[in-house]
């Protein structure tokens, strides 16, 4: 009796360690993915292998949380990026926002590598919410260091560039040479910029017996200045001294001063912004040929007032901008621009996108009283009289099918992907 109840005993262990284990085995990877945090956001396909913890939806309203990005240029030349966390559903009320700057000469790898660093955790709030927090583990792999390394170069970041291409076939040749040099200091208080450059290119066409040539060569040095006076005003200015053989420039010398309002804090630019600037200043023009005016060289005073609207939230994005100047011995020499990019989410699936630029133009003092040839029209050498200029592209993006976006296959050069696409 005894023997026959430890056997009975044994039994009962095996069939329970057995039952613990068939237990915690039905957790496969496909129940994992079931309960994984569902985020709407725009991921390449480095995020989506480097972040497998999250389902990657297709649509909005199916998102748990939506993620915006945005990226700027930092002072230093590299890119700051910014994502903004907005919780859905049972995830309302809760947001976040994180940053992460990148230096000039991080490769491509470290930038994706700070990029996916930031976003694992953003998304650990939320994460931390769902049954797979349990497998997450988080490793705090450097010390941190005691004292600061005080910047020898005091924010100041410089930049030189010099490159060219020659490309060519039996009845064309062209070459084309860049140059450009810039040194700059961006801080809260003060963001100084300064600008050289240089432009060379020449086109042979050769059209049976005849050479035709169309050369260009323009140089340049800019300077900006300004002055941040608290979060929503700004005073600065810029100077330009230039030379372009397109525009009929021997030598342009140009000081703007000018003032800068933003309706919502600078603190915001990255989500939303509305400014204003005004720039009054002067410019004096040395031209290469007689002008339309008869003008060899003329001293002359300009305004001009920018405003700027930028905006993105979830159901897409806004950027506007409307300039105008003219110069003020004579208010019938102006120019007014008009420029912007939208993009909206319709509905489920479908989006439209916007884009395009227009001008009138009436302040083309710079004009060849001479006009320009056949040739220099063909090979636009020369800028030519017009009292307008447009640029527009629209288009209607649907997409249908499963919600979920996880899984990454590079093959055949990254094709394949389903859903509709309409462009117009």
């Amino acid at each position: 009796m005894k023997t026959l109840c430890s056997v009975l005993f044994i039994v009962f262990l095996s069939l329970t360690l057995s039952a613990q284990e068939f237990t915690v085995n039905t957790e496969t990877p496909d129940s994992l993915r079931k309960d994984a945090l569902k985020v709407y956001m725009d991921a390449n396909d480095y995020i989506k292998r480097e972040i497998p913890f999250i389902n990657y939806v297709r649509d909005l309203k199916d998102a748990q949380i939506y993620i915006i990005d945005t990226q700027e240029r930092s002072g230093s030349g590299g890119w700051v990026y910014t994502y903004f966390l907005e919780g859905q559903h049972e995830f309302n009320g809760m947001s976040d926002t994180v940053s992460v700057a990148t230096l000039p000469d991080d490769s491509d790898d470290m930038r994706r590598q700070k990029q996916v660093s930031i976003l694992k955790m953003a998304l650990m709030r939320y994460v931390a919410k769902t049954p797979l927090s349990k497998h997450i583990n988080i490793v705090f792999t450097k010390p941190i260091q005691e004292e600061v390394t005080t910047d020898k170069w005091d924010s100041w970041v410089f930049r030189s560039r010099i490159n060219g291409f020659m490309n060519g076939q039996k009845t064309l040749k062209s070459t084309n040479l860049f140059g450009s040099f810039s040194a700059s200091r961006i801080t809260k208080d003060w963001k100084l910029i300064f600008d050289l450059g240089y432009d060379y290119g020449l086109d042979k066409f050769e059209i049976e017996d005849d050479i035709i040539k169309s050369e260009s060569n323009s140089k340049s040095f800019e300077a900006l200045v300004v002055k941040s006076l608290n979060d929503h005003w700004s005073v600065g200015g810029e100077a330009e001294v230039s030379s372009s053989i397109y525009r009929n420039h021997r030598m342009i010398f140009s000081i703007m001063p000018g003032i800068e309002y933003n309706v919502f804090p600078y603190s915001e630019s990255t989500r939303r912004q509305l400014s204003f600037l005004y720039e009054l200043g002067y410019r004096y023009h040395n031209y290469n040929d007689t002008t339309v005016y008869n003008k060899m060289e003329e001293s002359l005073w300009e305004h001009s007032m920018d405003v700027t609207y930028n905006i993105i939230q979830k159901w897409g994005s806004i950027n506007m901008g409307v300039e105008w100047s003219n110069y003020l011995h004579d208010w019938k020499l102006n120019n007014l621009s008009l420029s912007g990019n939208m993009e909206f989410r319709i509905a489920k699936g479908l989006s439209f996108n916007l884009g395009g630029s227009v001008s009138l133009i009436h302040d083309q003092i710079s004009l060849e009283k001479a006009g320009a040839t056949a040739e220099e029209i063909l090979t636009r050498q020369k800028e030519l009289e017009t009292s307008y200029s447009y640029f527009t592209s629209f288009g209607l993006t649907y997409t249908f099918g499963s919600i979920y976006n996880n899984v990454v296959n590079p093959r055949f050069r990254n094709g394949g992907g389903g859903g509709m696409i309409i462009i117009m």
